[in-house]
Protein backbone atom coordinates (compact mmCIF):
# COMPACT_ATOMS: atom_id res chain seq x y z
CA UNK A 1 0.00 0.00 0.00
CA UNK A 2 2.58 2.20 0.77
CA UNK A 3 4.29 1.43 -2.86
CA UNK A 4 0.89 2.40 -4.56
CA UNK A 5 0.91 6.14 -2.09
CA UNK A 6 4.35 6.87 -3.23
CA UNK A 7 3.21 6.14 -6.76
CA UNK A 8 0.16 8.46 -7.11
CA UNK A 9 2.45 11.12 -4.70
CA UNK A 10 5.38 10.70 -7.88
CA UNK A 11 2.35 11.27 -10.57
CA UNK A 12 1.13 13.94 -9.24
CA UNK A 13 4.36 15.26 -8.47
CA UNK A 14 5.37 15.31 -12.35
CA UNK A 15 1.95 16.97 -13.08
CA UNK A 16 2.65 20.19 -11.08
CA UNK A 17 6.44 20.10 -12.00
CA UNK A 18 4.93 20.07 -15.61
CA UNK A 19 2.61 23.23 -15.44
CA UNK A 20 4.98 25.29 -13.09
CA UNK A 21 6.15 28.25 -14.42
CA UNK A 22 9.75 27.25 -13.85
CA UNK A 23 8.92 23.56 -14.92
CA UNK A 24 8.75 24.13 -18.70
CA UNK A 25 9.53 26.06 -21.44
CA UNK A 26 6.14 26.63 -22.21
CA UNK A 27 2.70 25.83 -21.18
CA UNK A 28 0.68 24.07 -24.28
CA UNK A 29 -3.23 23.99 -23.10
CA UNK A 30 -3.68 21.29 -25.18
CA UNK A 31 -0.95 18.80 -23.43
CA UNK A 32 -2.07 16.30 -20.39
CA UNK A 33 -1.11 17.37 -16.74
CA UNK A 34 1.93 15.45 -17.40
CA UNK A 35 3.22 17.10 -20.07
CA UNK A 36 2.58 15.65 -22.95
CA UNK A 37 -0.58 14.94 -24.87
CA UNK A 38 -1.80 11.77 -23.47
CA UNK A 39 -4.07 13.47 -21.85
CA UNK A 40 -4.92 14.46 -18.10
CA UNK A 41 -2.93 12.19 -15.48
CA UNK A 42 -6.09 11.55 -13.79
CA UNK A 43 -7.40 8.90 -17.29
CA UNK A 44 -7.98 10.53 -20.40
CA UNK A 45 -9.13 14.09 -20.68
CA UNK A 46 -11.40 12.97 -23.91
CA UNK A 47 -12.62 10.62 -21.25
CA UNK A 48 -14.27 13.30 -19.29
CA UNK A 49 -10.76 14.37 -17.14
CA UNK A 50 -9.61 17.97 -16.44
CA UNK A 51 -10.36 21.18 -16.58
CA UNK A 52 -12.59 21.40 -19.50
CA UNK A 53 -15.19 20.59 -16.67
CA UNK A 54 -15.41 24.02 -15.25
CA UNK A 55 -17.02 26.64 -17.38
CA UNK A 56 -15.13 29.56 -19.44
CA UNK A 57 -15.61 32.28 -16.87
CA UNK A 58 -14.55 30.02 -14.34
CA UNK A 59 -11.18 29.41 -16.04
CA UNK A 60 -10.57 32.52 -17.12
CA UNK A 61 -10.46 33.82 -13.76
CA UNK A 62 -7.76 31.77 -12.19
CA UNK A 63 -4.02 31.46 -12.72
CA UNK A 64 -3.30 29.74 -15.68
CA UNK A 65 -1.42 27.62 -13.82
CA UNK A 66 -4.10 26.43 -11.51
CA UNK A 67 -6.30 25.95 -14.27
CA UNK A 68 -3.54 23.33 -15.92
CA UNK A 69 -3.22 21.60 -12.76
CA UNK A 70 -6.48 20.54 -12.78
CA UNK A 71 -6.53 16.77 -13.27
CA UNK A 72 -10.30 16.06 -12.08
CA UNK A 73 -13.49 14.27 -13.07
CA UNK A 74 -15.70 17.25 -12.07
CA UNK A 75 -16.47 20.53 -10.41
CA UNK A 76 -17.43 19.60 -6.86
CA UNK A 77 -17.38 23.82 -6.33
CA UNK A 78 -20.78 23.60 -8.62
CA UNK A 79 -22.46 20.99 -6.76
CA UNK A 80 -21.73 21.54 -2.60
CA UNK A 81 -23.52 24.97 -2.99
CA UNK A 82 -21.38 26.93 -0.88
CA UNK A 83 -22.72 29.90 1.15
CA UNK A 84 -21.31 33.23 2.49
CA UNK A 85 -19.09 32.47 5.60
CA UNK A 86 -19.28 28.57 5.61
CA UNK A 87 -15.88 27.05 5.87
CA UNK A 88 -14.70 24.49 3.28
CA UNK A 89 -12.28 22.05 3.01
CA UNK A 90 -10.70 20.88 -0.51
CA UNK A 91 -9.39 17.05 0.17
CA UNK A 92 -5.94 16.36 -2.75
CA UNK A 93 -6.58 20.38 -3.56
CA UNK A 94 -3.33 19.73 -5.99
CA UNK A 95 -2.91 23.28 -7.86
CA UNK A 96 -5.62 24.57 -5.95
CA UNK A 97 -8.10 25.28 -8.53
CA UNK A 98 -11.29 24.63 -6.05
CA UNK A 99 -9.89 26.11 -2.85
CA UNK A 100 -9.37 29.28 -5.22
CA UNK A 101 -12.74 28.98 -6.49
CA UNK A 102 -14.36 27.95 -2.69
CA UNK A 103 -12.60 30.96 -1.12
CA UNK A 104 -14.16 33.38 -3.56
CA UNK A 105 -17.96 31.63 -3.04
CA UNK A 106 -17.68 31.62 0.60
CA UNK A 107 -16.63 35.56 0.77
CA UNK A 108 -14.44 37.09 3.02
CA UNK A 109 -15.95 35.81 6.17
CA UNK A 110 -15.62 32.28 5.07
CA UNK A 111 -12.53 30.09 4.89
CA UNK A 112 -11.14 27.77 2.43
CA UNK A 113 -8.65 24.81 3.57
CA UNK A 114 -6.62 23.02 0.91
CA UNK A 115 -5.05 19.83 2.06
CA UNK A 116 -2.65 17.62 -0.39
CA UNK A 117 0.60 15.35 0.16
CA UNK A 118 2.31 16.17 -2.45
CA UNK A 119 5.00 18.99 -2.26
CA UNK A 120 5.41 20.19 -5.75
CA UNK A 121 1.60 20.60 -5.77
CA UNK A 122 1.47 22.61 -2.46
CA UNK A 123 4.21 24.61 -3.70
CA UNK A 124 2.01 25.70 -7.10
CA UNK A 125 -0.81 25.83 -4.96
CA UNK A 126 0.76 28.76 -2.82
CA UNK A 127 2.02 30.55 -6.36
CA UNK A 128 -1.68 30.89 -7.50
CA UNK A 129 -3.08 31.69 -4.62
CA UNK A 130 -0.43 34.90 -4.58
CA UNK A 131 -1.52 35.45 -8.07
CA UNK A 132 -5.34 35.16 -7.57
CA UNK A 133 -4.76 37.64 -4.03
CA UNK A 134 -7.03 35.42 -2.88
CA UNK A 135 -6.46 35.66 1.02
CA UNK A 136 -9.27 33.54 2.51
CA UNK A 137 -7.02 30.60 2.36
CA UNK A 138 -4.73 27.84 3.89
CA UNK A 139 -3.41 24.99 2.35
CA UNK A 140 -1.97 22.22 4.57
CA UNK A 141 0.07 19.04 3.98
CA UNK A 142 -1.27 15.72 4.30
CA UNK A 143 -3.11 12.44 3.95
CA UNK A 144 -6.52 12.92 3.54
CA UNK A 145 -6.65 9.55 5.80
CA UNK A 146 -5.31 11.76 8.53
CA UNK A 147 -6.86 15.32 8.17
CA UNK A 148 -4.23 17.62 10.33
CA UNK A 149 -7.63 19.66 11.50
CA UNK A 150 -9.67 19.49 14.69
CA UNK A 151 -13.07 17.58 14.89
CA UNK A 152 -16.02 19.73 13.82
CA UNK A 153 -13.80 22.30 12.00
CA UNK A 154 -15.84 22.43 8.65
CA UNK A 155 -19.15 23.13 7.32
CA UNK A 156 -18.16 21.48 3.68
CA UNK A 157 -15.79 18.98 2.65
CA UNK A 158 -15.27 18.94 -1.28
CA UNK A 159 -13.12 16.36 -3.48
CA UNK A 160 -12.58 16.36 -7.08
CA UNK A 161 -11.59 12.46 -8.31
CA UNK A 162 -9.09 12.22 -5.65
CA UNK A 163 -11.19 9.80 -2.71
CA UNK A 164 -10.51 6.55 -5.44
CA UNK A 165 -7.14 7.26 -5.23
CA UNK A 166 -6.75 6.16 -1.21
CA UNK A 167 -5.95 2.69 -0.38
CA UNK A 168 -8.17 3.21 2.59
CA UNK A 169 -11.59 4.93 1.30
CA UNK A 170 -13.22 3.51 4.81
CA UNK A 171 -10.51 5.82 6.55
CA UNK A 172 -11.34 8.53 4.39
CA UNK A 173 -14.92 8.73 5.12
CA UNK A 174 -14.52 8.62 9.01
CA UNK A 175 -12.22 11.57 8.44
CA UNK A 176 -14.69 13.18 6.56
CA UNK A 177 -17.05 13.39 9.11
CA UNK A 178 -14.79 13.68 12.07
CA UNK A 179 -13.96 17.18 10.50
CA UNK A 180 -17.48 18.44 9.65
CA UNK A 181 -19.31 20.41 12.07
CA UNK A 182 -23.00 18.88 13.08
CA UNK A 183 -25.18 19.51 9.94
CA UNK A 184 -22.69 19.66 7.53
CA UNK A 185 -22.31 18.20 4.29
CA UNK A 186 -19.64 16.83 1.83
CA UNK A 187 -20.12 18.16 -2.07
CA UNK A 188 -17.51 15.67 -4.31
CA UNK A 189 -16.88 14.41 -7.34
CA UNK A 190 -15.00 10.69 -7.96
CA UNK A 191 -14.71 7.97 -10.42
CA UNK A 192 -17.39 5.30 -9.47
CA UNK A 193 -17.89 1.78 -10.49
CA UNK A 194 -20.93 0.11 -11.61
CA UNK A 195 -21.88 -2.66 -8.81
CA UNK A 196 -21.55 -5.35 -11.32
CA UNK A 197 -18.13 -4.81 -11.75
CA UNK A 198 -15.46 -6.60 -9.81
CA UNK A 199 -12.45 -5.35 -8.93
CA UNK A 200 -10.56 -7.34 -11.50
CA UNK A 201 -12.69 -5.56 -14.13
CA UNK A 202 -12.19 -2.19 -12.93
CA UNK A 203 -8.10 -3.36 -13.11
CA UNK A 204 -8.86 -3.68 -17.14
CA UNK A 205 -10.39 -0.57 -17.66
CA UNK A 206 -7.28 1.46 -16.28
CA UNK A 207 -4.79 1.73 -13.99
CA UNK A 208 -4.55 2.72 -10.29
CA UNK A 209 -3.11 6.10 -10.97
CA UNK A 210 -5.01 7.05 -13.64
CA UNK A 211 -8.10 6.92 -11.10
CA UNK A 212 -10.21 3.62 -12.25
CA UNK A 213 -8.64 0.52 -10.94
CA UNK A 214 -9.01 1.78 -7.50
CA UNK A 215 -12.40 3.23 -7.51
CA UNK A 216 -15.69 1.96 -5.43
CA UNK A 217 -18.70 1.05 -6.83
CA UNK A 218 -21.85 2.93 -6.26
CA UNK A 219 -23.05 0.17 -3.51
CA UNK A 220 -19.75 0.34 -2.10
CA UNK A 221 -19.55 4.06 -1.82
CA UNK A 222 -22.96 4.43 -0.38
CA UNK A 223 -22.80 1.51 2.54
CA UNK A 224 -18.93 3.12 3.46
CA UNK A 225 -20.29 6.64 3.96
CA UNK A 226 -23.66 5.54 5.80
CA UNK A 227 -20.76 3.17 7.63
CA UNK A 228 -18.80 6.13 8.62
CA UNK A 229 -22.13 8.17 10.04
CA UNK A 230 -23.34 9.89 6.82
CA UNK A 231 -27.06 10.33 6.05
CA UNK A 232 -28.81 11.38 3.02
CA UNK A 233 -26.55 9.63 1.15
CA UNK A 234 -26.67 10.91 -3.01
CA UNK A 235 -24.42 9.56 -5.94
CA UNK A 236 -25.70 10.37 -8.82
CA UNK A 237 -23.11 9.65 -12.16
CA UNK A 238 -22.67 12.49 -14.61
CA UNK A 239 -21.05 10.99 -17.43
CA UNK A 240 -19.11 7.87 -18.40
CA UNK A 241 -15.01 7.69 -18.21
CA UNK A 242 -14.02 4.12 -19.06
CA UNK A 243 -17.01 1.11 -19.86
CA UNK A 244 -18.99 0.97 -16.87
CA UNK A 245 -16.77 3.85 -15.08
CA UNK A 246 -18.57 6.97 -14.23
CA UNK A 247 -17.22 10.40 -12.82
CA UNK A 248 -20.49 11.47 -10.37
CA UNK A 249 -21.55 13.66 -7.66
CA UNK A 250 -21.71 12.34 -4.10
CA UNK A 251 -23.73 13.93 -1.67
CA UNK A 252 -24.36 13.32 2.26
CA UNK A 253 -25.02 14.87 5.50
CA UNK A 254 -23.14 14.76 9.07
CA UNK A 255 -26.19 14.55 11.26
CA UNK A 256 -27.39 17.92 13.26
CA UNK A 257 -27.03 18.62 16.99
CA UNK A 258 -30.36 17.45 17.76
CA UNK A 259 -30.38 14.25 15.45
CA UNK A 260 -26.67 12.94 17.77
CA UNK A 261 -28.21 13.69 20.67
CA UNK A 262 -31.64 11.71 20.73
Amino acid sequence: MADLREEVRNKYAAAAKAVAPDGQEAIDPNAGCCGDSSGSCCGDADAGFGNALYDQGERESLPEEAVLASLGCGNPTAVAELREGETVLDLGSGGGIDVLLSARRVGPSGKAYGLDMTDEMLSLALENKRKAGVDNIEFLKGYIEAVPLPTKTVDVVISNCVINLSTDKQVVFEEMYRVLRPGGRIGITDVVASSDLSADQRAQRGSYVGCIAGALSFDEYERGLEQAGFTGVEITPTHKVAEGMFSAVVKAVRTSMEEEAS
